[in-house]
């Protein structure tokens, strides 16, 4: 720890975003970086814990405590503040494959649970974190390691999301020969598709997927599996297969109207506005696109953030978010207490967005849509909302119930269902004959991995259901070293 006293000298920086009134105006990254002095006083607030409970990575109370794949936080903080940014980069690159995702898009359950944050803002670590790989990139130090000899093995890796893409990066380093598979017409997986451009540019993604693959790694795009290919031939052609395929069934909001033209699934709303930005052809589905039209979306997620900040640079008339349960308290509540994640009240970059193009908070909290109306036509011109309350049953559970006489109508032509996701798509699963759970999860223990199907793996969302990107890197680098083990009878893998 390079400065003792540096938490208590600096105060915590929030990160440097552009003005909303400003990048609305565009589809470009809304955070901007840090100056290299505000991230020394930045890396100097890290106390360098006895026992650094920023990458315990566990779960908490439900949520994620720490960070899972365990990156070496104090020991970079503290290189940042040295000036030794290669060696923070060494550093860094030791646990996580893909630094410059997570420093951009991950929810850094390691700053809920940094010490500093007992009494004080956390140490900004997401903020630095970015830094040091954006840098890496920015000097070159970032080049192909081709690995030096090959063991003559094959696997294959079907979806190119951040657990995919870790494990082929594993495996891969460690020489086997490496295939992934994606269904799309790019790789990337939600890191192209279900993540807007102004949270995370594509070329950064692209940036990666393309060192990938002068590593040594074989990208198969517009392909998929149990229709394009086998599972059956594919499973003969390699030695391993990894189910990385996510979990992408995503929860439909089945109530009085739902038929009518104007509703559609987020993440389906997501990825068609990001390849028409990509494509340079925003008109071609109209009826995806917001311009002109009172926007609602359904469900208070990060998934539900996007739809509005991309709603708003589409130029909606309105927006509104409705969520199901109340506004989150300004300070933790007593049963949330560190190192649990900080279940509090916060403004995200797409709430910022929308205030500053609408004047207000998009978010409506305790109401639940009741049925949606459509016009002669069969469009969307409205939807129904009751007001909802907390209280307990005479169980003593808690359980929601509707407050008489709080009906409301609100106008809408696009509405955006954020509701989260039920498991994986099944139709793949039936392919490869692998046992599924009742939440449609491929079977697969943590820690070792293999479904019922012999050299089938599944990691990622589609083993663990929808969770964070650190999760996702921390299966695909798992699953990567039980296959390695599996293929070599010993590892060499971190």
């Amino acid at each position: 720890m390079g400065k003792a006293t540096g938490f208590i000298d600096y105060k915590r920086e929030e990160a440097n975003e552009r003005d909303p009134k400003t990048r609305i105006r565009d589809w470009n990254e809304y955070a901007a970086p840090f100056s290299d002095a505000t991230l020394k006083t930045q890396g100097a607030r890290c106390m360098d814990c006895g026992t650094p409970f920023c990458h315990i990575g566990m779960e908490i109370g439900g949520s994620t405590s720490g960070c899972p794949i365990y990156n070496l936080i104090p020991e970079w903080n503290d290189l940042v503040y040295k000036g030794k940014w290669k060696e923070a980069l060494e550093r860094l690159m030791l646990t996580n494959n893909f630094p410059e995702f997570t420093g951009r898009v991950c929810p850094a359950p390691c700053e809920g649970s940094c010490t500093v944050a007992i009494s004080d803002p956390a140490v900004a670590i997401k903020n630095i974190e970015r830094a040091i790989i954006d840098k890496g990139f920015e000097k070159g130090w970032i080049t192909p390691r081709i690995p030096a000899k090959r063991t003559g093995k094959k696997v294959a890796i079907i979806g190119s999301g951040p657990a995919g893409l870790a494990s082929a990066d594993q495996l891969n380093q460690a020489g086997h020969s490496v295939t992934v598979y994606e269904r799309a017409d790019r790789a990337g997986g939600l890191l192209m598709y279900g993540i807007p451009n102004m949270k995370l540019e594509k070329d950064v993604v692209e940036r990666r997927v393309n060192l990938l693959r002068q590593e040594g790694i074989d990208f198969i795009l517009n392909t998929e599996i149990g229709k394009d290919i086998l599972a059956d031939d594919l499973r003969a052609q390699y030695d391993a297969v990894i189910l990385c395929t996510g979990a992408q069934q995503q929860r439909d909001l089945v109530i009085q109207g739902r038929e009518a033209k104007g509703i559609h699934i987020a993440m389906d709303y997501l990825t068609v506005s990001t390849k028409a930005l990509l494509d340079g052809k925003q008109d071609a589905q109209p009826e995806f696109n917001a311009a002109g039209k009172d926007v609602i979306v359904i469900g208070g997620g990060d998934t539900g953030a996007d739809c509005i900040a991309t709603a708003v640079r589409q130029g909606a008339k309105s927006v509104t978010q409705f969520g199901k349960h109340p506004s989150l308290p300004l300070a933790r509540s007593a049963d949330n207490q560190w190192p649990e994640y900080p279940h509090v009240f916060g403004l995200e970059y797409a709430h910022k967005e929308a205030k500053a193009a609408y004047g207000e908070d998009p978010r409506q909290y305790s109401i639940q849509t009741t049925k949606f109306v459509k016009d002669e036509q069969g469009n969307l011109k409205e939807l129904h909302t009751v007001d909802m309350q907390k209280v307990r049953n005479d169980k003593g559970m808690f359980v929601y119930q509707e407050i008489e006489g709080s009906e409301k109508v609100w106008p809408a032509e696009l509405v955006l269902i954020a509701i989260g996701f039920e498991g994986t798509e099944t139709p793949l699963l039936t392919e490869f004959g692998v046992n599924v759970t009742p939440n449609k999860r491929v079977e697969a223990a943590y820690g070792d991995y293999r479904t019922n199907v012999a050299n089938v793996y599944a990691a990622g969302d589609s083993r663990r259901g929808q969770s964070l990107i650190v999760w996702a890197i921390n299966e695909g680098r798992d699953v990567a070293k039980q296959v390695d083990l599996q293929l070599m009878g010993e590892t060499v893998l971190p």
